[in-house]
């Protein structure tokens, strides 16, 4: 059941659009990326609803539902659209598009998750996992629950465990692209403050 209508912004998709293209208005409603979503279970909005409110004009519906924060990016649903919409894509999209507008996230774990993963990518061209969890931890406030509640020695334990399978590093490895990574997320801070 799709929520209800509000005065639509007859603008939103043609503007998705125009950054994207994500060819939206190509979607039928057949539901394929529904049916494949890993987390549609957990989602407020199915992915094709989402799509269907994009091209209602449902601005606020979309940038505060959390569907965008769920969505795991895993492209499934991209794979099965029939007509080749890019949904997981969109998805991302309209993330960043609600951070830009300072619209509230219903889900403020994903929320610090998402800005840890973007900082350490932008700090050193790549994901590095040993500081890219503790950063989580500290910015979300479960490091604090956890020294509370006692259960960081599993979680150091377990830390234990992976580096001593050389699965977690002490430094990070170069990355060749770096100064290419380094000038995309320049140009979008440009962007977001023009």
């Amino acid at each position: 059941m799709l929520p209800e209508i509000l005065s639509p912004d007859y603008q939103f998709l043609e503007a998705l659009e125009r950054e994207g293209p994500f060819k939206a208005e190509a979607c039928f409603q057949c539901r394929k990326c529904t049916n494949g979503c890993p987390v549609a279970f957990a989602m407020d909005l199915f992915p094709d609803e989402v799509i269907r409110m994009v091209i209602l004009g449902q601005r606020e519906k979309v940038l505060s539902c959390r569907t965008i924060w769920i969505c795991a990016a895993c492209e499934t649903c991209t794979t099965r659209c029939p007509n080749e919409v890019r949904i997981a894509e969109l998805m991302d999209h309209l993330k960043e598009m609600a951070i830009r507008e300072n619209i509230s996230c219903p889900e403020p774990q994903v929320l610090s998750f998402h800005e840890t993963f973007l900082k350490n990518i932008e700090k050193r061209g790549r994901i590095f996992e040993s500081t890219l969890l503790p950063a989580y931890l500290l910015r979300s406030g479960q490091f604090q629950r956890k020294w509370k509640d006692g259960t960081w020695p599993a979680e150091l334990g377990l830390g234990w465990e992976l580096f001593s399978k050389g699965r977690m590093p002490l430094w990070p490895t170069k990355n060749k692209g770096y100064k290419e990574i380094h000038r995309i997320f320049t140009g979008n801070k440009q962007k977001k403050t023009s």
